[in-house]
């Protein structure tokens, strides 16, 4: 099973868009201080996850959100789902 999810940093006031097998796991490493994007703030939250049964279905479904571009239209995927 993989997920496809979106996080939020209250901090930081941005969204981050992602896919794992292993989504505790990935929080962790998200809030833990690191070079990457979000290493910088240690209060991301989960705030929309969807399942597939493929690391390749839950990439593609990365790939087309982030390519939205649009954080209006992100924030509006997140107050459908009523996560």
């Amino acid at each position: 099973m993989y997920y496809f999810y979106i996080l939020y940093s209250p901090t930081a006031d941005k969204f981050y868009i992602g896919h794992t097998s292993n989504l505790e796991e990935r929080l962790i490493k998200h809030n833990a201080h690191h070079n990457g994007f979000t290493g910088k703030c240690s209060d991301w939250k989960i705030v929309y996850t969807e399942v597939y049964p493929s690391k390749e279905e839950a990439y593609a479904r990365e790939r087309l959100v982030k390519k939205w571009k649009n954080r209006i239209r992100i924030m509006e995927l997140i107050d459908r789902s009523g996560f």
